[in-house]
């Protein structure tokens, strides 16, 4: 909901695929900047002390955003400022969440559990657009914005009953921080099929997923559907992925999550330009769904591989960089393209981006069976 409000609201603003762009940049910047760090801290001071402070942040910035609408004070300055301190807020946590799934379930129900996170994440990715936009038509953006700060506020109060047991290698924070830090890169470095797993999130977050920081004016501009198809198309990437996560939470096994991550660079890439391609928006809806599907597929698939393949110490780190080039890496994605389509067009742009996926498939295809030895294993010890 957050995302909708704050997209429809620049796109208001200045109606500039370049501003989507520099709005999305500074939304996930800090995830650039913070979430090694962030990652490093989780493994020294405990995990959910860390997410329960992100919480209280991020409720107290959508207060502070909301009250700008509401006084008509806002800028696109001011969205840009207030985007980069929620991006400073979740990055503070991203790790910590992630690492704490490995804590609270069984190892042979990690990937059930990676998935059953991400279908309620997909739930709300198709309810949050849902709701953003009918507010937006009915009462405006600012109450967005407010109710997004009640639950921030509301699932800090959650975190409060959760019985969870932090790790008791726990330490001070220091000058060896940094120390840490440097280990957990040399660490991906070193492990090829990690690696692997890396680059090809980098691709996606480049040439894939900034379609979402990007959808305001793909509504707009590509099929002139103004919020109400800002909705439409965000829950269709949502639904898809939605099904594929409660399809994975069922399968509950690592065996062929190596392919299905290498498939999904294809499919993924193939979709999107089937979806750009006619300028119809029913027929973009339902590809987005399926850009959705492998956009899920591919996630799920990389994280719970980390997940079975890292040290238990180096996990928070480890899957701080992961949240980097997945999730972080839009924001320089968006940007590139934002810029590109201000010249070329979205639709022009987003299309050219997908077909460089199949190149990238073309890259991993051969390496797949080789990586999915080192990864799948049972006992990675």
């Amino acid at each position: 909901m957050k995302r909708t409000g704050v997209g429809w609201l620049t796109w208001e603003l200045t109606e500039s695929s370049s501003w989507l762009g520099i709005v999305a940049f500074a939304d996930l910047l800090p995830m650039m900047i913070f979430l090694i760090l962030s990652g490093a801290i989780a493994d020294r001071i405990g995990l959910m002390r860390i997410v329960k402070l992100s919480q209280i942040l991020s409720g107290l910035i959508a207060m502070v955003f909301a009250g700008l609408i509401f006084t008509d004070l806002i800028t696109i300055e001011a969205v840009v400022v207030l985007s980069l301190c929620f991006g400073a807020a979740e990055a503070l946590s991203q790790p910590a969440r992630l690492a704490a799934v490995h804590s609270l379930v069984p190892r042979e129900d990690l990937s059930s559990a990676i998935a059953l996170g991400s279908a309620a994440f997909n739930a709300s990715r198709i309810v949050g657009p849902a709701i953003a936009g009918g507010l937006i038509l009915w009462i405006g953006t600012g109450w967005v914005i407010a109710l997004c700060a009640a639950v921030f506020f509301g699932f800090y109060l959650i975190l409060r009953t959760i019985q969870f047991t932090e790790s008791n290698q726990q330490k001070k924070l220091s000058l060896d921080l940094f120390v840490d830090i440097w280990r957990g890169i040399q660490y991906v470095h070193g492990h090829a099929s990690i690696r692997f797993i890396m680059i090809l999130m980098v691709a996606v977050s480049l040439f894939i997923r900034p379609v979402i920081e990007l959808m305001p004016g793909v509504s707009g501009q590509v099929f002139e559907a103004g919020p109400a198809g800002l909705s439409l198309l965000l829950g269709a990437i949502g639904a898809g992925a939605l099904v594929t996560s409660l399809w994975l939470a069922r399968r509950g096994e690592m065996a062929g999550l190596t392919q299905l991550l290498t498939l999904s660079i294809l499919g993924g890439g193939l979709a999107l330009m089937l979806a750009m391609a006619f300028g119809k928006l029913w027929i973009a809806v339902l590809f987005f769904m399926v850009v959705g599907s492998f956009m899920l597929a591919g996630n799920v698939s990389a994280q719970s591989l980390i997940q079975n393949t890292v040290d238990p110490g180096m996990r928070a780190r480890v899957l701080s960089l992961f949240i980097i080039f997945a999730h972080g890496m839009p924001a320089i994605g968006a940007v590139i393209m934002g810029w590109i389509a201000s010249s070329a067009g979205l639709q022009i742009t987003i299309g050219c981006g997908a077909l460089l996926m199949v190149l990238v498939w073309l890259w991993a295809r051969p390496r797949a069976g080789e990586m999915a030895i080192l990864l799948e294993r049972a006992d990675p010890s």
